[in-house]
């Protein structure tokens, strides 16, 4: 929110004054109402109002970019939804001009190809697979013979913060160079083309809505910006004729560069911001090791110690961390590179995918809590 209020009243663009007012009291307003009805879940629903948010605006997108029947565009007839527009190809064209490039533009094409659609289920599989791994340790009471329990640490020991870190920190690179960029009568950093490079209005490209004066073509901004589908980097190789304008009017070895850089970013940033994020929050081999303590716990076989909880933990959590924050990086620079339906992020897929499941065991524990205490014993509630 910050971002977006210095955004909206430094950088040109936006309207007027007014119209910049507007906009921040929009935002303040809306965030307030989101506040309060999160505040409402969280003290009489399940899980987070937030999480729910983001969920859902996922949920509308890709919906959206699958079903959509309408066309993308005015004077168009071929819808923009994934699903539609596939079926508008099978009906239309015939089997010769399926064969000469009908199939490319099923598969290929933007807006809302099918190899995002795809890539969209496979991405969202993955995550749940990798969310459900977890190592168990055993625990036992020390003065309660026959209590037992186990303490997961999942794969994804860092959930997926990390990665919603390195896209704020990406975000804030391309807004602060595109600010740079619209005030040339700034000393040193305005308009410098080593920060960033826009289009500007008159640009043919941005003319025929090809790309968006927010589009970075030079400088630090291009290399630390998103990939936004197959489009962006692998069918201007095999075919530049059509979809040459996604180069924005650089050589092949600049893309290269790109796609290196943005998967470092984001690999290595998610690496470490997930180191971090555990250190901080508690969630340490050290700080686990006094919890488990502090509880009662011990791993059978061992001495009531949190010293030797700690080296015991010392060999799963911090490997795990890094496991945990490359793992989620990937996958979302992964969603990113081939594409997702609707314009929805490979970080707003990965966020999805987890709050669902988090949701999903916050209802299962709710269910178990109302069960009768051997029923709980039976499903190991109690564990």
């Amino acid at each position: 929110l910050n971002g977006s209020l210095f955004f909206g009243l430094i950088a040109g663009g936006h309207g007027d004054l007014l119209a910049k007012i507007l906009i921040i009291l929009q935002l303040f307003g809306g965030s307030y109402l989101v506040f309060l009805m999160d505040e409402v879940v969280s003290k009489w629903g399940i899980g987070s109002g937030i999480s729910l948010f983001i969920a859902g605006g996922v949920a509308q997108q890709i919906f959206t970019g699958t079903f959509n029947w309408e066309p993308s565009r005015a004077g168009s007839v071929v819808p923009a939804g994934a699903i539609p527009k596939t079926i508008y190809y099978l009906q239309h064209l015939p089997a010769s001009s399926l064969a000469q490039g009908g199939i490319e533009q099923i598969m290929v094409q933007p807006p809302n190809p099918l190899i995002a659609l795809i890539g969209t289920i496979v991405i969202f599989f993955i995550v749940a697979y990798v969310e459900s791994t977890r190592i168990e340790l055993p625990l036992a009471h020390g003065q309660a013979r026959g209590a037992r329990g186990r303490y997961p640490i999942r794969l994804m020991y860092a959930s997926n913060i990390p990665v919603i870190l390195v896209a704020a920190v990406l975000a804030n690179v391309s807004m602060f160079s595109l600010l740079f960029w619209q005030h040339p009568e700034w000393p040193i950093l305005g308009h410098a083309s080593w920060i960033g490079a826009y289009p500007d209005a008159t640009d043919p490209r941005v003319v025929s809505g090809q790309i968006q004066r927010t589009t970075p073509i030079g400088g630090l901004a291009y290399y630390f910006s998103n990939v936004n589908g197959v489009q962006d980097w692998l069918l201007p190789l095999f075919n530049p004729t059509s979809y040459g304008v996604y180069l924005r009017g650089l050589e092949y070895w600049q893309v290269f560069v790109h796609i290196l850089v943005f998967l470092l970013v984001f690999i290595g940033g998610s690496v470490m911001f997930a180191k971090f994020w555990i250190m901080t929050t508690n969630m340490g081999p050290e700080d686990v090791a006094r919890q488990i303590e502090s509880s009662g716990m011990q791993i059978p076989g061992f001495r009531r110690d949190p010293r030797i909880l700690r080296r015991v933990l010392d060999r799963y959590i911090p490997v795990v961390a890094v496991i945990s924050g490359a793992s989620v990086g990937a996958l979302a620079a992964g969603a990113d590179m081939i594409g997702t339906v609707g314009n929805a992020s490979g970080t707003g897929v990965l966020l999805s995918v987890g709050i669902m499941i988090q949701m999903y065991e916050a209802i299962g524990r709710e269910q178990m809590m109302e069960m009768h205490p051997l029923l709980r014993q039976f499903f190991g509630a109690n564990e």
